[in-house]
């Protein structure tokens, strides 16, 4: 076994059992990539067993703090069986679902989602990549019914100097399923569809937003970054009368018209706009239309703090855009999924838009991922989904 020496002071985040240690914290040591490697303090004392990444600034990402835990085929069936435990025992819908959520659940740098009869599994590090076989292996085990697929095509793997891989791993056929979220019907293409198929993490607030919609009497929502109408049918579902979905993909608003049509709602109640948002806000601000409710749900703008600056105006600015659609008592549900964004810092981002636009609001409530995307404390960088529930006064 390999041995990882740390910097004078630097083990100090691994005995607050954080899971990473970046390149500058090691003082000296090496191996190949993905190995397990014994970590120890400057002086000596072991810090715990992690695999190493030559590639990444993220050098070291830890399997376990024990030092009598072995790093083999029986670690990881056992912590990707305690995982989905986990989940059963909090009574998830176990067939759209997030099984392994990363650090959170002890396998640092990998997702297992499940749809259906498709189990997915993103292999975003050097330490799950040289498991993977592993891994699947105590997946047709565990779930002997399902067929695996891979969606290793993140950018991330780059950094960890891996090259994308995707593709059946166990099984053959369709990779597009039907789930159901909360009574409503979806259609998830595993291969094509964003993430690993869908954005599973949103299942909680698409769940609040038709309980708003239904309890609020709200007619006339605008979607934007809807992609294939998750909150769309959640509107509906919910009453609302006019709907219009905003996002620059076609495909993916054909496939969100295919879900109002899969669930029966009325097509005459819902518009599809295929368009840059920005651009659309800015349009429907200077034709004075307004919305009763309006989420803005876009993509990852920041995946490291060092992108922040790049981040925070694009957040401010379709913000600014969408408090200008709101009439006192309109609703805006916003969201950031950059890690690189704290809470604190994108409710400042979305404080300055509303000043900027004129406007008062207040949260009624904060939302994140769902229950199959757990947060542990010692890992505050798993928390990066946002989202803020605001009424303007």
């Amino acid at each position: 076994m390999k041995t990882i020496r740390l910097h004078p002071g630097k083990e100090r985040s691994l005995l607050r059992r954080h899971p990473w240690v970046f390149a500058s914290s090691i003082a000296k040591g090496s191996a190949d990539s993905g190995e397990t490697v014994r970590v120890e303090s400057h002086e000596g004392q072991f810090l715990a067993w992690a695999a190493f990444s030559p590639s990444s600034q993220i050098r070291l990402r830890v399997w376990s703090f024990d030092v009598a835990q072995r790093i083999d085929a029986d670690f990881f069936a056992a912590t990707l069986h305690a995982a989905i435990e986990r989940r059963r025992a909090l009574g998830l819908d176990l067939t759209a679902c997030r099984l392994v959520h990363g650090e959170s659940d002890g396998l640092p740098g990998c997702i297992i989602d499940r749809y259906a009869d498709i189990v997915v599994l993103q292999a975003g590090s050097a330490g799950i990549e040289r498991w993977k076989a592993t891994l699947v292996g105590a997946l047709r085990t565990l779930l002997p019914e399902v067929r695996l697929y891979e969606r290793s095509d993140a950018s991330v793997r780059e950094r960890e100097g891996l090259s994308p891989s995707a593709g059946w791993l166990h099984g053959e056929g369709s990779t597009q399923v039907e789930i159901s979220e909360n009574g409503l019907r979806l259609m998830v293409d595993v291969a094509t569809g964003h993430k690993t198929g869908f954005y599973l993490d949103q299942r909680d607030a698409r769940v609040r937003f038709a309980e708003l919609v239904r309890s609020h009497g709200v007619q006339r929502v605008l979607n934007c970054f809807s992609y294939t109408g998750g909150f769309t049918l959640a509107a509906l579902a919910g009453g609302a009368q006019q709907v219009v979905s905003v996002d620059s993909s076609a495909p993916a608003l054909a496939l969100a018209a295919q879900h109002v049509a899969l669930n029966g709602f009325d097509p005459a109640r819902t518009t599809f706009v295929d368009a840059d948002v920005n651009a659309t806000l800015r349009r429907l601000r200077n034709e004075g239309v307004q919305f009763d409710a309006i989420v803005l749900d876009p993509p990852k703008f920041a995946s490291t703090p060092q992108q922040v600056e790049r981040a925070a105006p694009a957040y401010k600015d379709i913000n600014r855009l969408a408090f200008h659609l709101l009439p006192p008592g309109g609703w805006l549900f916003t969201f950031s999924c950059s890690g690189g964004v704290s809470g604190d810092l994108f409710q400042k981002i979305v404080s300055g838009a509303a000043l900027d636009a004129g406007a008062d609001a207040q949260i009624i409530a904060r939302t994140g991922a769902g229950l199959d995307h757990p947060l542990t404390l010692h890992f505050p960088e798993g928390d990066y989904l946002k989202g803020l529930l605001l009424r303007r006064s």
